[in-house]
């Protein structure tokens, strides 16, 4: 199992990385987008966190340059805003909370991120098809891959991280769904693991 990197920031990135967290803590004060305990760490709990998938974008061939990522249920912007801010790439953030899309419409303008946002419902968006689809903290993982198959490609990938109940998860999800998986530790919590999965289609009954 190859461990995930831990990822360095350019000068210019940082400083939005930076801008991002200063207003993360001022909305946090108003509307409810990491806990209490979450707050005096953001820097490694959310932004180390969630950075650490920008590395499993780069290693593959299927996953262009400029592939565009889709994250389910964004909620304050991990990881999904953070991924578009230290990629550059474009990101649809898919968030039901009208409050958590509109803090997401602010972030993207302070940080001057390439973001889409969609403040609806996962199941009521008609949404093209996608090279990298993640979520963090949402569902299950027979759940998600429920959400991710209609929308993405045939070649692209899932990026889903974990917490301890992860084999649990995924052996449930293998009774409904056939995929090729990669673990990837967390650099941030020993506990933790990333999913990347690929070849993602539901199990063909028999009879």
């Amino acid at each position: 199992m190859k461990h995930s990197a831990r990822p360095g920031f350019t000068p210019d990135v940082k400083a939005r990385l930076d801008a991002f967290v200063e207003l993360l803590r001022r909305w946090t004060l108003r509307i409810n987008l990491v806990g209490r305990a979450d707050a005096a760490d953001i820097w490694e709990r959310h932004i180390i966190d969630s950075a650490q998938l920008a590395a499993l974008l780069t290693d593959l061939p299927v996953v262009p340059a400029d592939a565009t990522i889709l994250d389910l249920g964004a909620g304050a912007g991990f990881p999904g805003l953070v991924l578009g801010i230290v990629t550059g790439r474009r990101v649809h953030l898919v968030e039901a909370d009208q409050r958590k899309a509109g803090f997401l419409r602010e972030a993207a303008r302070v940080c001057e991120a390439d973001a889409v946002i969609h403040a609806e419902r996962i199941e009521r968006l008609s949404l093209p098809s996608f090279h990298v689809v993640t979520a963090r903290a949402l569902a299950p993982l027979p759940v998600l891959l429920g959400f991710a198959a209609p929308v993405l490609r045939p070649d692209g990938i899932c990026l889903f991280p974990k917490g301890r109940t992860a084999e649990a998860e995924l052996t449930q999800a293998r009774r409904q769904w056939q995929m090729q998986v990669e673990r990837f530790p967390s650099c941030t919590n020993p506990d933790a693991t990333i999913f990347r999965l690929r070849e993602v289609a539901r199990v063909q009954s028999i009879g």
